[in-house]
């Protein structure tokens, strides 16, 4: 009887055990959003890693599961075929009303990414090399002008009976008055070959001139195409991209702006790149991730947030999960362990 017991124990002792431990076991859904959330080659991520701590916290094993969409992902907690969602999911009235939220586990916002180089200032444009050797060129040449000048008008004209080393400012301030203001009447050239120095001054002046203006033209213009969007209201005529349902793609619903709205992050990206639309409107943190892992890609995030938002854990109404994970959440705060995690997933330095 005895060894008959033992071994019905050691059996249901075998066969209950895995149950225990699956039980302990939490299942997430999450989505592929670099950087809070990557399903290659294994999960990882801010958020991945942050929720793997929480279950340390709460001494629960965490599993997770790629859904195919973001939709997916939260249809899966609200039917409660799983504990609960992880990545970037925004908190939002819409969605509070079917789901449950945690605490917010990071602070975001929409931002755009436009197609192109950064916007510079006109006065970037404008001081460059090319423009500074224009301005030596024709400092040297006025003042090699006026040299000459001196050397024809010397013994003929009583503006320029000065010495070599006392003349060298006056003949220069004399050749730039004549090809700025025409010269003054009573200092005009009385030798033939100053003469004809004087107009060739005055002729070479309006090419200089005409350098200078093209020059500040092509800046303005250069400034004019990259300065072309700055806010929300400047995506009225161009083409736009988001991703379909994501908060962005409300947004810019909300304010009847126009856009692409792609079924993922990748497909919005690969759109991006491929030319199909010239801005994106979507979270800031991976807008700035792409193209921090992207340097030669030509385009810039504009710094301007348009809309804050919080990020937060997604759980299924009245879920038993939400006080232990808010307090995990506050204990890795104090302990400097959250900022640790996000330091090295979001310090640029």
């Amino acid at each position: 009887m005895i060894p008959r017991f033992r071994f019905l124990a050691l059996f249901f002792l075998i066969v209950l055990m895995p149950l225990g431990a699956a039980a302990q076991t939490l299942v997430f859904s999450t989505v592929d959003r670099p950087p809070f959330a990557m399903s290659t080659p294994e999960h990882q991520g801010f958020s991945i890693d942050l929720m793997r701590m929480i279950g340390e916290q709460i001494g629960r094993d965490v599993r997770f599961e790629t859904a195919p969409s973001f939709a997916e992902m939260l249809a899966k907690v609200r039917s409660g075929e799983t504990d609960g969602a992880i990545a970037n999911i925004s908190i939002t009235s819409e969605r509070e009303i079917v789901l449950d939220f945690t605490q917010p586990i990071f602070q975001s916002g929409l931002q755009i990414m436009v197609a192109g180089t950064a916007q510079v200032s006109l006065w970037q444009q404008i001081l460059t090399l090319e423009v500074a050797a224009y301005v030596l060129l024709a400092f040297g040449l006025l003042f090699a002008g006026g040299m000459l000048m001196w050397v024809f008008e010397r013994r003929m004209q009583p503006y320029f009976e000065r010495p070599l080393k006392e003349s060298m400012f006056p003949n220069f301030w004399w050749a730039l008055n004549l090809v700025v203001n025409g010269g003054f009447e009573e200092r005009m050239p009385r030798s033939p070959f100053g003469r004809v120095l004087g107009v060739l001054l005055v002729v070479a002046s309006l090419f200089f001139v005409s350098i200078f203006v093209a020059r500040i033209t092509a800046a303005m213009t250069v400034t004019a195409l990259t300065s072309t969007i700055d806010s929300i209201n400047d995506l009225d005529r161009r083409r736009v991209g988001s991703v379909d349902g994501s908060t962005a793609s409300l947004f810019l619903q909300a304010r009847e702006v126009r856009h692409a709205a792609y079924p993922g992050f990748a497909e919005m990206i690969e759109a991006f790149e491929e030319g199909e639309v010239e801005a994106l409107v979507y979270d800031g943190p991976l807008l700035q991730y792409y193209l921090q892992r992207n340097p030669q890609s030509d385009a810039y995030l504009l710094q301007r947030v348009f809309r804050a938002e919080d990020y937060g854990i997604a759980l299924p109404s009245g879920s038993p999960l939400r006080e232990p994970i808010n307090q995990a959440l506050l204990k890795l705060r104090e302990t400097g362990e959250y900022d640790a995690l996000v330091d090295s997933w979001f310090d640029e330095g």
